[in-house]
C-alpha cells in the first residue's frame, strides 16, 4: 500500500521583533534580520541576504523618521514562504504614506524608497487599526546545481 499523495509540503519561516523607533533601533533591526537570515540557510554575503539588510534598513530608517510616535515601537516581520522572502516594517503613524520621489542630485535624503522599489519585485502599503505596514519582497534566488 502506497503513502496517500499530496501537495507538497513548503517550509515557512517567520521572524517578528518590535525595536524601539530610534536609529540605534533601526540598525538593530537590520544587523538581527541578518542574523536570522543566516540561521534559516541565507548567509551574509550572498546577494538574498544583502538586499534584504539593504530592505530593512531602508524600511526601518523610515519607520523613525517619519512614522514615529513618541512612546511607541516599530515592528519588523520578515517571511521567507518557497521563493520569496517578504520584509515588513510597520509603524504607528498611518498619516504619512510613503511615495517614491523624483530623482534630486540637490537633496541630501529622500532616495530610500528608491531603492526599495529598485530592489524589491514588489512593494507596498497596507493600513493597521493603528499605523501601517510598508512591506517588500524579494525573489530567493536558486542556485543552479553544480555540473
Amino acid at each position: 500500500m502506497t503513502a496517500p499523495s499530496g501537495p507538497a509540503r513548503t517550509l515557512v519561516r517567520v521572524f517578528t521583533q518590535r525595536f524601539s523607533c530610534t536609529r540605534r533601533g533601526a540598525r538593530l533591526a537590520r544587523q538581527l534580520a541578518l542574523v536570522e537570515l543566516h540561521d534559516w540557510g541565507v548567509p551574509e554575503g550572498t546577494p538574498l541576504s544583502a538586499d534584504a539588510g539593504l530592505l530593512v534598513a531602508e524600511l526601518a530608517a523610515n519607520a523613525v523618521m517619519h512614522g514615529r510616535v513618541p512612546g511607541r515601537d516599530f515592528e519588523l516581520r520578515m517571511t521567507l514562504l518557497g521563493g520569496v522572502l517578504r520584509v515588513e516594517v510597520s509603524d504607528a503613524r498611518s498619516d504619512r504614506r510613503p511615495v517614491v520621489r523624483p530623482a534630486d542630485h540637490r537633496a541630501g535624503s529622500g532616495y530610500g524608497l528608491r531603492i526599495v522599489d529598485a530592489l524589491a519585485t514588489d512593494w507596498g502599503v497596507t493600513d493597521r487599526v493603528i499605523g501601517k505596514t510598508v512591506w517588500a519582497e524579494l525573489p530567493r534566488r536558486i542556485r543552479p546545481p553544480a555540473p
